[in-house]
């Protein structure tokens, strides 16, 4: 491993959280894990890839949906715990409910409100 992997602070699973946010406009797109490796791999190719929790496995991000996030910038923050990656958002889809991004509810009155339209619907995404 190289040094600046070890710089991360990874979690008791050798996790980290990484936020992927849009590298022009700023928008929080949405939140995942990585490991060593999807962090390695990340840096290597340009091209967000993530650790599945629920599947055990790297998820390349768009290898199934097609929206794929290309990596303009990875930064760490100052404890070195959270990665932020500013992304080009490949077809403007990062969220599998079909919408720009997975942050489309706002909270208001008591409850959950969504406020971002589908942008394609999710059964077209993943057949």
């Amino acid at each position: 491993m190289t040094d600046w992997l070890e710089q991360v602070k990874w979690n008791e699973a050798g996790l980290v959280p990484a936020i992927a946010e849009d590298a022009v406009t700023g928008v929080n797109l949405m939140v995942a894990w990585m490991n060593r490796e999807a962090l390695q791999e990340t840096v290597a190719t340009s091209r967000a890839v993530y650790f599945s929790r629920s599947r055990q496995k790297l998820w390349r991000k768009g290898e199934e949906s097609g929206h794929q996030q290309l990596v303009k910038e990875v930064r760490i923050d100052c404890d070195a715990d959270v990665i932020l990656l500013k992304v080009e958002q490949q077809g403007g889809i990062a969220c599998h409910t079909g919408r720009q991004s997975c942050f489309y509810r706002v909270y208001n009155d008591g409850e959950w409100q969504s406020v971002e339209p589908v942008l394609k619907d999710p059964a077209d995404i993943y057949k």
